[in-house]
């Protein structure tokens, strides 16, 4: 899914880049492929609307004005917003005071948890901890084995 989303905002950017000056039809144009692939992402539709009035308010406004290079400009503002949307602070683990510490992942089909799950257990591994993973995938029995074979390019038991 977010590879996906990736390639499109980096289609919209570089169109962005091959213009000199934008204009507020140019930033408009761009809003509209960025809400499209919002949506398609699954992304709440009342989220994507204030996110792309958020940035539209922004880039056509003084802050674009002054800038040397516009799109530059727009991409900063694009990425301010989505890390504003997305919370904009960096969260922090509470470990158990007794281990092990659980963390339960769960989310849509489709939408990344086993890869997840692997990238958890390699960052709790670089910070010296000792995680294990469980599949408990009981929906998907190639869970497991997709699972198991993550963990072992990880490093970490499955």
């Amino acid at each position: 899914m977010f590879d996906t989303l990736t390639s499109r905002f980096e289609t919209v950017f570089s169109r962005l880049r091959g213009r000199g000056r934008l204009s507020a039809e140019d930033v408009d144009a761009a809003l509209r492929e960025i809400r499209v692939a919002l949506l398609e992402a699954d992304v709440n539709l009342d989220v994507v609307t204030g996110l792309t009035e958020r940035i539209r308010q922004r880039a056509v406004g003084e802050e674009l004005s002054g800038a040397l290079n516009p799109a530059q400009q727009v991409v900063k503002i694009v990425l301010s917003e989505l890390t504003a949307s997305l919370g904009g602070e960096r969260l922090t683990v509470t470990y158990a005071s007794k281990p092990p510490t659980v963390v339960l992942l769960a989310g849509l089909q489709g939408s990344g948890k086993t890869t997840n799950a692997a990238k958890l257990a390699q960052w709790f591994l670089r910070q010296g901890r000792s995680p294990l993973l469980v599949g408990a995938d009981l929906q998907r029995p190639a869970a497991v084995e997709q699972l198991r074979t993550l963990g072992e390019r990880a490093g970490v038991p499955v």
